[in-house]
């Protein structure tokens, strides 16, 4: 859909409930041509009896092909065309934390990697995933760098990742990530995409070249790339679209910071699956419409590691009971993307998606998985389409032409 006018000129008041229960990076691949995926590895009977309730399908992201990001992904997911609104990581990093954004501030992801001494190439991607607690030390660490006529900030996320902002006049954005998103090859230097942003690159090569020498010593996080480097682009919020009060519930900022971005308001939650259902009881009477975002399936599939990725789809399973007891009037569960363990990372492939309410029309399908969804009655349908169906079964979208 993603015709935002159109849903906000067809929006209705009402009291029903919507939930989004996202398992982050969930759809992935066989081991071997006849095996299951993670989800088909994993033993789901709440995931699969809900199945048998509902109507299910095969999702995609953006577009055929395409390989998305978190943010794009989860954009597509509340109803808006990532190809028209593109949002830089570093804006929702920074959202995510809180940081106080300003319209002009450019800002970037961090992350935190390891380098050999003898070659400079990368090794480690994420520096062995250090703890939080180095991350804030080492963000300290950085915040020495100055630049001529900027004020900079850094700011630590969570583990491996921080914020930098750059705050000054003549910033513009239009930059290339310095992460290649590969081992074995040096960091990229930041180039502009426009004439315009050139000074802009310059800017932010000269903070690189600091920031590694601060960090040459350090052991294992001995350099860091920058992800998403962007100004805040302002988007139309769902609230004002959808005439719902949005409530997200999500352990990384990241995903806080897409969802703060979209007019939701952040419920402030714990790292465990547990804490987030406890969160969602608390404000149950207070939201319209819950985004619920499960992170560790992505982080297992990065790692990839395919036995620990089934076990967190099998922790969610064993909660879901506890999150449909509170009754809500639509449910939709799928992922942002797929994370499939053997390629250990984020892939182009469709996703799994169901949809439950009293007023589907149930399938055939009888378990949550790739296979059995792509012969559901959704058929195949793209992200940005769930959130116009989830309002139309919650009595949210009125008659469109006479």
């Amino acid at each position: 859909m993603a015709d935002l006018s159109l849903m906000r000129s067809l929006s209705i008041d009402g009291k029903t409930k919507i939930l989004l229960l996202v398992l982050d990076g969930v759809g992935g691949l066989p081991q071997t041509p006849d095996g299951p995926t993670e989800l088909e590895a994993a033993t789901t009977p709440n995931l699969d009896a809900l199945a048998t309730r509902s109507v299910c399908g095969m999702s995609m992201p953006i577009a055929p092909g395409l390989t998305p990001g978190s943010g794009p992904a989860h954009l597509a997911l509340f109803g808006y065309d990532p190809l028209q609104f593109d949002i830089g990581r570093g804006v929702l990093e920074a959202l995510g934390i809180g940081f106080d954004l300003q319209p002009e501030d450019l800002a970037a992801r961090g992350n935190f990697c390891s380098l050999s001494p003898q070659t400079g190439n990368i090794t480690d991607r994420r520096a062995g995933r250090i703890p939080s607690e180095v991350g804030a030390r080492l963000c300290e660490k950085l915040r020495q760098i100055s630049l001529p006529g900027m004020t900079t900030f850094v700011e630590p996320v969570k583990e491996y990742r921080f914020v930098l902002v750059l705050r000054g006049d003549g910033l513009v954005d239009g930059l290339t990530e310095t992460d290649p998103q590969a081992v074995g090859k040096p960091p990229l230097p930041v180039k502009p995409l426009r004439p315009e942003a050139t000074a802009t690159a310059d800017l932010l090569n000269e903070w690189l070249a600091k920031a590694r020498k601060l960090l040459e010593d350090e052991a294992p996080a001995n350099g860091c790339n920058l992800r998403g480097i962007a100004k805040d682009p302002g988007l139309p919020r769902m609230p004002e679209i959808y005439k719902l009060v949005c409530g997200a519930i999500a352990t990384y900022p990241m995903y806080r910071g897409v969802a703060k971005l979209a007019g939701m308001d952040i419920l402030e939650t714990g790292d465990t699956i547990e804490a987030e259902v406890d969160t969602l009881r608390k404000h149950w009477a207070d939201y319209d419409f819950f985004f619920f975002h499960v992170k560790k399936t992505d982080s297992r599939g990065e790692d990839g590691d395919f036995d620990a990725k089934a076990k967190v789809i099998e922790h969610f399973d064993q909660v879901l009971p506890d999150i449909l007891g509170l009754e809500p009037d639509v449910v939709i569960i799928t992922g942002d993307h797929s994370t499939p363990a053997v390629l250990k990372a984020h892939s182009w492939h469709e996703l799994p998606v169901l949809l439950w309410s009293k007023y589907i029309r149930p399938d055939t399908v009888a378990q949550f998985g790739e296979r059995p969804c792509m012969a559901g009655g959704l058929g195949h349908i793209r992200h940005i389409d769930l959130l116009p169906l989830a309002m139309a079964y919650a009595g949210r979208l009125g008659k469109y032409g006479a």
